[in-house]
């Protein structure tokens, strides 16, 4: 059986299904119930990674756990999953956590922990995903734009289904131990970009609308913490090297490259119409 936390977001939904789909065990575990029915087969269970103990009883004939970088006690977690017998763990973590550790502390501890941690561990540090793009959706929808800072600045987005699949491959093959993977789409793709992309999936002109970093960073601190806000800031507007480069491991796991944000943005267009 396998143990997926955060199994109602943009990565972890998708594990769920791939899982499941593959004839796996799945526990699907979240803070709130999931909006729509989950896979046949797919049990649900309520936890909160920040009170480990909430996901004891999940973690009871587990063999892996897919964990988010969520909570503050992440040997608290790992002792659990030890202790119920999980023999391997894969952590979604940030790319940011290899390139700015200083601005990524929270997620560069949750990696130490896993490595220190005595189960089979890979951690995967995912480049920004795709599915960011979803904050524009409210705006697109009723004003047909789209506003970000540093318009013209190209990274790397992962779609989120890369990433699950990523996720279920090594979930399921041993091979994997003791690496750690940096997740990237095909190509850097600027916000202007991007909103063109949107404009073509629902074919409607989309304007895009570049802040200045004090209005971005004003906004993004209504819904995530200063740390994170200003790693973000720092990588959306002077990527290093490798926050630009494109890596390989997509396509080295799973044998083909990994999708365009054109493929992300057709497949999600009803989310902007």
């Amino acid at each position: 059986m396998i143990v997926v936390t955060g199994a109602t977001g943009n990565v972890g939904g998708e594990l769920v299904g791939i899982l499941a789909a593959a004839g796996e065990q799945v526990t699907a575990v979240s803070r709130r119930a999931p909006e729509g029915v989950l896979p046949e087969g797919v049990r649900h269970h309520r936890a909160d990674l920040a009170e480990p103990q909430s996901l004891r009883a999940a973690l009871i004939g587990a063999r892996a756990l897919f964990l988010l970088v969520a909570g503050e006690e992440p040997q608290a977690v790992l002792g659990l999953a030890a202790e119920a017998g999980v023999r391997r763990v894969v952590l979604l973590s940030s790319q940011g956590a290899g390139t700015r550790p200083e601005l990524y502390g929270h997620p560069a501890a949750f990696e130490e922990a896993v490595r220190r941690s005595g189960l089979e561990w890979t951690v995967l540090r995912s480049g920004g995903l795709d599915s960011n793009a979803f904050a524009w959706a409210e705006s697109i929808r009723t004003h047909r734009t789209a506003a970000a800072p540093f318009g013209d600045v190209g990274l790397p987005m992962v779609d989120p289904v890369d990433v699950a699949e990523v996720a279920a491959a090594v979930l399921r093959d041993s091979g994997h131990a003791g690496r750690t993977y940096d997740l990237t789409g095909p190509a850097p793709v600027t916000p202007r970009e991007r909103a063109a992309a949107i404009a073509g999936a629902i074919g409607e002109p989309v304007r895009f609308v570049e802040q200045s970093p004090g209005e971005a960073r004003a906004q993004m601190l209504t819904f995530m913490p200063e740390p994170a806000v200003d790693g973000t800031l720092s990588i959306l507007g002077a990527p290093v090297a490798a926050e630009r480069a494109v890596s390989p491991a997509v396509e080295r796991i799973l044998g083909r490259a990994p999708r365009p944000f054109t493929a992300w943005a057709d497949r999600t267009a009803a989310a902007f119409r």
